[in-house]
């Protein structure tokens, strides 16, 4: 018997790798069109605001699809939702493949959403079903993915850019191709989830935070903004702030841009992979806030170095702080409810993530981008400090709460 252990542990290691690299290939493609967008906007000649309705249109439809089949995975299996959230990725590969039109980038982003959507929650779950009882990575790897995929994604669109002759026939053509081979691996995957009924009552719309979670939930939320909302206004502003602001027109120092938050934001969470949750959580705020802050003096005194300089730090701190909140608010949660608890998190994620940077583009328009990108840092700041505030309250009242008394 235990000659099979060490059987099962490389089992369990090449399943959680496996879908480790799944859920890269998934973020980093979401991350692909944000330093192409100005590529299609120079070609459709398209204004800011449609831009980041391009963007936002992704995570309004991931949005929907997490609040649909967040929690189908607890109830059908893994394996089932994650091939179908591949081939839907193949036929968004394909769209981008072909677009001609801001029509097609729109469906492209829509097709993209509903798979992201229904990939993160299953994805994410599977992570945190074969990680080993003495090595438990899959908070890790869920928070600190999200970062080095979406740098990936950027950097690799930066380069074709500069170096390919048709960089969009080139990245999404090989994306396309990639995504159909991830489809075929999906379906080699051990199913780790236990199948338990209620599968057409789980496609209700909600958000299912366990009961044992909530506490814990809502002192995260604060801090789930305030990162995603930053990701979001780099993700789709960034290249353009970049350019309009600081005067930096290449393409791929515009990417790099994304590459110093999101990369670093993929540090942070590494690097503080043995803290305490609650550690992790406010020194990462505390980090992230100090990084905003750098980054609103850049653009007052018009420093590109400066900028370059804050987006790192503040990326950083979103690693550190995010590993902190996703391991805060898992702790504990019961196999059947964890599809559903990070979906719960990532519709959290991904609202702050649409909706500001949707409104900061349509600002950016009537007022510029120096004034809004300052504003914008000034609230990611507030709610950073409040989510430390917070999370220092639910401590002292947790400390503070008496131990049962034996009978």
């Amino acid at each position: 018997m235990r000659c099979c252990v060490p059987a099962r542990r490389a089992s369990r290691a090449v399943s959680f790798w496996t879908a480790a690299a799944l859920l890269v290939l998934v973020l980093a493609a979401s991350g692909v069109p944000s330093p192409l967008y100005r590529v299609y906007q120079e070609r459709f000649g398209f204004s800011a605001g449609v831009l980041t309705t391009v963007f936002g249109i992704y995570a309004l439809a991931l949005l929907a699809t997490l609040l649909v089949v967040g929690a189908l995975s607890d109830h059908v299996g893994r394996r089932p939702v994650i091939v179908a959230g591949m081939l839907l990725q193949v036929v968004a590969m394909a769209l981008f493949w072909a677009a001609d039109s801001v029509g097609w980038l729109l469906a492209a982003r829509v097709v993209q959403g509903l798979s992201v959507g229904s990939l993160t929650g299953a994805l994410g779950a599977t992570l945190l079903d074969h990680q080993r009882s003495d090595r438990p990575l899959g908070a890790l790897v869920n928070s600190a993915s999200p970062g080095f995929a979406l740098a990936l994604g950027a950097v690799s669109a930066g380069l074709s850019v500069e170096f390919v002759p048709a960089p969009t026939d080139w990245v999404f053509g090989t994306l396309t191709v990639l995504f159909a081979v991830a489809a075929g691996v999906a379906l080699l995957l051990p199913e780790s989830s236990p199948r338990i009924p209620g599968a057409l009552a789980s496609l209700r719309p909600r958000v299912h935070v366990p009961l044992a979670q909530r506490a814990a939930f809502l002192v995260a939320a604060p801090c789930l903004v305030a990162m995603w909302a930053l990701g979001g206004l780099y993700l789709s502003l960034g290249p353009s702030v970049a350019a309009g602001v600081f005067g930096l027109e290449d393409h791929l120092v515009g990417s790099l841009v994304i590459v110093a938050m999101q990369g670093m934001g993929a540090v942070g969470g590494i690097t503080m992979r043995n803290t305490a949750p609650h550690t992790a959580m406010t020194s990462g705020c505390l980090v992230f806030a100090a990084g905003v802050s750098g980054t609103i003096v850049s653009l007052a005194t018009g420093s590109a170095a400066l900028f370059f300089a804050a987006a790192a730090v503040s990326g950083f701190g979103f690693g550190a702080a995010f590993l902190g909140a996703v391991a805060t608010v898992t702790a504990g949660v019961a196999p059947g409810e964890r599809g559903g608890l990070l979906s719960s998190v990532f519709v959290v994620g991904y609202l702050a993530f649409s909706i500001p940077a949707v409104a900061a583009g349509l600002a950016s328009g009537a007022v510029g981008l120096r004034p809004t990108a300052a504003v914008y840092g000034g609230a990611v700041i507030v709610l950073a400090l409040a989510a430390v505030a917070g999370l220092l309250r639910h401590r002292r009242a947790t400390e503070r709460r008496p131990e049962p008394v034996a009978v």
